[in-house]
């Protein structure tokens, strides 16, 4: 990206930014009004009468980031969504905290939120054109989690909530939330397909679907934006930079070292519009799901201009910052091991998804491959913690799990195997050993054939569940290139904390089973957490995931059908 238009963006930034401010002070100029209310007051607002937004001739198509916002007054949003069992269908509820009262809590319709990738069908975009035709009629989903940024000084400094709506199918419970003086962007980005606008003028009328309306009390107030669609090609500027990188626009700077950059391969981005900045945001996997665009923040400072000319600091509020590495303990631990009766992590897997037939290419023709992506997530109540220790000149890191106390202090650690340096493309990073193990099992459920993987490094990639005890909803070790270690690293400590889990993705090396050689039939995919049983748990019971495929086809031209798991239709 050139500094050129770094320059835009950052114009546009403080446009809406500023628009934003000036909400914010009709908000502020009336605190006494403020009090006065006693519950929660929700408002859609937008950041700027008007915005310009880039339609590419490589990749037609808009993203309709309008930039407009909900905003949270007297008390926040606040929603525990979670899911018994994958038998059991999703429930939302909401948490309504009034000042220092007890909060209350009331189940929002059955049926009405599906998965946990937010509030579907919460805004409706209806887009006419210069002569007062409609052209558009959208209809968008809202995250609570996506984007935000405070709307007023005196709000609080950090949003408790997490930054991002899990996408993973077998996500088990989430906590969606726009904090008390916050505004959270209800344009869910790159989750959102582009629509097909011709250059030109445009007014865009955004509203809140009346079901929300009645639920949240949000008052009938729809936002106009009028909107400019300007066709551009890869080849001005900044787009020569892009293309040559395969077209990352905007997001390129972040995925080079970012978080998608380990476990899986991150989908091309769309060019980023100058009112999003859109990038690669944490907690959303490693599988191809980029983030929703960042809001703008309240205040922007210089300190803010230089970071977003890095591409990276705290001019951003997407998340997509580098988590800073977890130091690992300085020296290797001294003294007896031993296992204290402290609180400790429970690793369980969830069921394979993704799944297809590759082969072997090139490299290894007439081969037939069964791929698929696993995660193995912490139910906590404690962070699975562990160092890697290298003497000089051994290629093999010792490792160590380590307890801790109430209060977070360490007190006690035991061996628990070793790391190893993965050099292949894809991974270059440090692996701890015997962490998980991949098996396709026959229908009698003995073992057919064991992935050669078994080694991995830990990073929180997603969230599978943060209604569960200590959970973490702002964990930091998201970014494999910093959590990871470098090929040199004389010690790396890697962390799965409680509620997040680590996914990696089909198209890895080694994440496939060679299924050349099988019968056609019915088969199940095993994920097995700590197969050696070497870490320290919770329980060691509820390590073990199955999911059921049948295999088809002929060799060179294999099948694979995966049925339903429950009520998770998602292969």
């Amino acid at each position: 990206m050139t500094r050129s238009h770094h320059a835009r963006l950052w114009r546009s930034a403080i446009a809406a930014g500023a628009a934003i401010a000036v909400t914010a002070g009709v908000v502020a100029a009336a605190p006494d009004a403020r009090k006065a209310q006693t519950k929660p007051t929700f408002s859609l607002i937008a950041a700027s009468t008007s915005v310009t937004l880039d339609s590419w001739k490589e990749e037609p198509g808009v993203y309709l980031d309008l930039g407009t916002y909900l905003t949270a007054e007297n008390g926040p949003l606040e929603l525990k969504v979670t899911r018994k069992s994958y038998k059991d269908p999703v429930v939302a509820t909401q948490i309504i905290r009034q000042g220092n009262k007890a909060p209350r809590t009331r189940t929002l319709p059955a049926g009405l939120v599906k998965d946990f990738s937010g509030l579907p069908g919460f805004v409706r975009v209806t887009i006419t054109d210069s002569a007062g035709k409609t052209v558009l009629t959208k209809d968008e989903s809202f995250c609570p989690n996506n984007a935000s940024g405070r709307v007023r000084p005196d709000a609080p400094a950090k949003s408790q909530y997490p930054e991002s709506c899990p996408v993973n199918p077998f996500t088990l419970g989430s906590v969606w939330g726009v904090e008390k003086g916050w505004a959270s962007n209800t344009y869910s980005g790159h989750y959102s397909a582009p629509v097909a606008l011709k250059a030109g003028k445009y007014t865009a009328k955004v509203s809140v679907a009346k079901r929300y309306r009645d639920l949240f009390g949000i008052a009938d107030k729809p936002q106009t934006i009028k909107l400019t669609v300007r066709e551009r090609s890869w080849e001005e500027g900044a787009g020569r930079a892009a293309a040559a990188t395969g077209h990352k626009g905007h997001a390129a700077g972040h995925s080079a070292s970012g978080g998608h950059s380990g476990h899986g391969a991150m989908r091309t981005d769309a060019p980023a519009t100058p009112t999003s900045g859109a990038g690669p945001a944490y907690n959303v996997g490693h599988g191809p799901y980029p983030s929703a665009p960042p809001a703008v923040p309240w205040a922007m400072k210089q300190a803010g201009l230089r970071a977003a000319q890095a591409e990276d600091g705290s001019g951003q509020t997407d998340g997509s910052r580098q988590a800073p590495a977890l130091e690992p303990n300085a020296k290797r631990p001294k003294g007896k091991a031993s296992v204290p009766n402290v609180p400790k992590p429970d690793l369980r897997s969830l069921p394979a998804y993704g799944i297809q037939i590759s082969d072997g290419g090139d490299d290894v023709p007439g081969k037939d491959y069964l791929a698929f992506s696993a995660n193995v997530w912490n139910a906590g109540p404690a962070q699975l913690v562990v160092d890697g220790f290298r003497s000089p000149g051994k290629k093999l890191m010792d490792a160590y799990q380590y307890f801790y106390d109430a209060q977070g202090k360490q007190v006690g650690y035991t061996p628990t195997g070793t790391m190893e340096w993965d050099p292949r493309p894809g991974h270059e990073h440090w692996h701890f050993t015997d962490f998980a193990s991949y098996r396709l099992l026959k229908a009698d459920q003995k073992e057919a054939v064991r992935s050669g993987k078994e080694a991995f490094c830990l990073a929180n990639t997603d969230a599978v569940d943060y209604t569960v005890k200590n959970a973490n909803w702002h964990p930091q070790n998201t970014d494999l290139s910093t959590a990871c270690g470098q090929e040199n690293s004389i010690s790396v400590r890697e962390v799965l904390d409680v509620g997040s889990g680590d996914t990696y993705t089909q198209d890895l090396p080694g994440q496939s089973f060679d299924i050349t050689g099988l019968p056609n039939g019915t088969y199940y995919i095993q994920v097995l957490a700590n197969p050696e049983k070497r870490l320290k748990e919770t329980n060691l019971n509820n390590n073990s995931a199955l999911r059921k495929v049948v295999l088809g086809g002929t060799p060179g031209a294999r099948t694979v059908k995966v049925p339903a798991h429950h009520l998770v239709d998602a292969n």
